[in-house]
């Protein structure tokens, strides 16, 4: 409980605003902006906004395979497993459960399980229809979506080339994709959309953006040549919630979209201000 301690007043020292949402919301806040340099080179540029004995929650960079692949490249599993190795000196290798996934060029907040029962715990929640454990995403658009609320579309993978695409409920293999989609801005043609998902599929929120009229920028496999070029997807993974596994109390981690084109054409600092209460809502309506 004293580690706990500690490790939590560590990690809330830098973000002062954080400490008033706490007050005001009696939860957990942890906010990175892009300004703030806290990443570990012996991570691969990997940050760590928060760790207990049961959690470990991280800023993915972009590029970085969530776990290991058939590119041998660093991968996000890996990297933490040996930074646990060596923070805590162990003598084999450390657990570290892999609760859910991001996609090779998408970045942003994931959390991940030290302890067995908290993997379990927190995949429950997953599972779970009852809101715990909340992803949403910014995403820069070509184009404007031409639905924004709740949009269900029906998804299939073609494992041969790990691409997936809308098809109707009827076919063998589909599989139902439910999201919230909001707009926050729209400037020169591109919209900053905001993306909660309700399903996890893969390449849900791409596949999805796309077949609303709006595929994300920086897409290669779902953008149309047209759209404007950027080197990196523009899709990050900025909010993530769930409840301790093991305290039950709710927590909210957050993490700014990189200053690069494309989301440099937007006030992207909303997104994450914890002066306020964290309420995403209003974009959907």
């Amino acid at each position: 409980m004293e580690n706990d301690k500690r490790n939590k007043s560590r990690t809330e020292e830098p973000a002062a605003p954080a400490k008033k949402i706490k007050l005001r919301l009696d939860v957990k806040d942890v906010v990175r902006k892009p300004s703030e340099s806290h990443d570990d080179e012996e991570l691969g540029g990997i940050t760590v906004l928060y760790e207990d004995n049961h959690l470990l929650v991280v800023v993915k960079p972009q590029n970085v395979p969530t776990q290991a692949d058939s590119s041998g490249d660093p991968d996000m599993l890996g990297l933490l497993k040996a930074y646990l190795v060596k923070k805590y000196d162990k003598k084999g290798e450390a657990y570290l459960g892999l609760v859910h996934r991001l996609d090779r060029p998408t970045g942003g907040v994931m959390v991940f399980a030290k302890t067995s029962k908290a993997a379990a715990r927190l995949c429950e929640q997953i599972r779970s229809d009852d809101g715990d454990f909340e992803k949403t995403y910014a995403a820069v658009t070509f184009g404007r979506p031409n639905r924004v609320g709740k949009v269900e579309h029906y998804l299939v993978k073609d494992t041969q080339t790990n691409t997936v695409t809308v098809a109707p409920s009827t076919l063998e293999g589909a599989k139902k994709a439910v999201a919230e989609v909001g707009i926050s801005d729209e400037k020169d043609g591109m919209t900053l959309v905001i993306v909660k998902l309700i399903t996890g599929r893969t390449h849900q929120a791409r596949v999805q953006l796309k077949a609303l009229g709006a595929p994300i920028i920086g897409d290669r496999r779902y953008a149309p040549a047209k759209a404007p070029k950027s080197p990196k997807l523009a899709l990050w993974a900025y909010r993530l919630v769930f409840a301790h596994p093991v305290t039950g109390d709710k927590m909210t981690f957050l993490a700014a979209p990189p200053r690069e084109f494309p989301w440099s054409q937007f006030d992207t600092d909303p997104l994450v201000d914890v002066v306020r209460p964290q309420d995403t809502s209003h974009y959907f309506n």
